[in-house]
């Protein structure tokens, strides 16, 4: 199997972030703190808890870099945490917002994160020298429902969101005096913060998990109805393709190479997806088995075909060749997978990940072994 190493934190896990050199590892039990792990002889200690926030945190990432922390939560606040001497020190985002903030991702240079919110509003955060504090400016007006997911394009402008509305947006987030003009090289030069780049209606159910590929060319995020799509050529004229699978719907996905995704999702068990080389997209295996999934089950990207196997099965029980009965849960998380996190630099091929779940779990995968993968 591709898991290497599980420890149990907590009775339940929001979410979990790495530092650098993955020494550390900060995770919400399910509650308003953060805590922090050290690894040391083979064994996490907790060495940090962050107190901030007045009620639980729903999401926080870790920069690689500038080794600070950012949280959300659903008191409607976010926090930049600096690690000065011994010690985490809180800095205060305001952020003006009337419900909940539900996902944070830093921006790849750093010098910017986003927080989607249950307000219908995205927040763009940037630190301004001048004034010495972290302020935001609101994409507003352009959600029909919650923001459950943020995406950072690697070009540091381009920023993909997923709502409760059924759909994907992509947005500019282009700042004067935060952004450098040839930034926006993959854009329009007209384009203006907020401006809306393209919207994605493909989904009739709520959708999450959106990511980019390493080079940015595709994009891929879940819907609630068990489809996961993907998307190439984001802008005017993009090409959509969706993938059906029999299980239980996918919560977050993560890029590994150009043609490989990684999804989990309340499954319990990561699922591969891999592009051939017509650039279809298909589900490949669970990735704790060894077996690839015969042709008479494997599910591509023929809406009709799959769907028609996906009701035989869920309204009538059917137990055929063409369709395999519904399998045993994940035998390394026994709940749901809500975050999964590369363990490497973006941008390059990812062999190492890390998934954390409702069952206070935190696995660390490694695909060495895996080689059927990569070929």
């Amino acid at each position: 199997m591709a898991v290497t190493a599980v420890h149990q934190f907590a009775q339940c896990i929001t979410c979990h972030a790495w530092s650098a050199d993955q020494s550390m590892v900060a995770l919400c039990p399910n509650n308003n703190e953060v805590h922090i792990y050290r690894l040391v002889e083979d064994k996490w200690e907790k060495v940090y808890v962050l107190q901030k926030h007045d009620q639980v945190i729903s999401s926080m990432d870790w920069s690689a870099r500038s080794n600070r922390i950012v949280t959300a939560s659903h008191d409607r606040n976010s926090y930049v945490w600096n690690l000065e001497a011994s010690e985490w020190v809180p800095t205060l985002v305001i952020l003006r917002l009337n419900r909940a903030a539900l996902c944070v991702q830093w921006s790849p240079k750093e010098n910017k994160f986003a927080v989607g919110s249950g307000a219908k509003t995205t927040c763009i955060c940037y630190y301004e020298q001048d004034n010495n504090w972290w302020v935001s400016k609101l994409i507003r007006k352009k959600h029909n429902s919650s923001v459950t997911s943020v995406s950072w394009h690697p070009d540091n402008v381009l920023l993909a969101t997923t709502s409760t509305d059924g759909k994907c947006r992509v947005f500019s987030t282009f700042i004067k005096g935060v952004d450098a003009k040839d930034s926006k090289k993959g854009t329009s030069p007209d384009t203006k913060f907020g401006e809306l780049i393209v919207q994605l209606d493909l989904s009739s159910s709520w959708t999450f998990g959106v990511k980019w590929s390493p080079s940015g060319n595709t994009l891929a995020y879940v819907g609630h109805n068990s489809m996961i799509y993907f998307v190439d050529d984001v802008g005017p004229s993009p090409l959509a393709q969706n993938v059906v699978f029999r299980d239980l719907p996918l919560r977050d996905v993560l890029f590994v190479s150009e043609r490989k995704v990684i999804g989990v999702g309340f499954d319990c068990n990561p699922m591969v997806f891999a592009a051939d080389e017509r650039g279809i997209w298909s589900f490949v295996r669970y990735l704790g088995e060894r077996k690839a999934v015969s042709s008479g089950s494997r599910y591509g990207s023929q809406f009709s075909e799959a769907f028609v196997k996906f009701y035989g099965q869920s309204k009538q029980g059917l137990n055929n060749d063409a369709v395999e009965t519904s399998r045993t849960r994940g035998t390394v998380h026994e709940n749901c997978i809500n975050c999964i996190l590369p363990l490497g630099e973006h941008g390059k091929m990812i062999r190492r990940f890390s998934t954390s779940g409702l069952d206070g779990r935190i696995a660390v995968w490694d695909l060495e072994n895996e080689q059927d993968l990569f070929e």
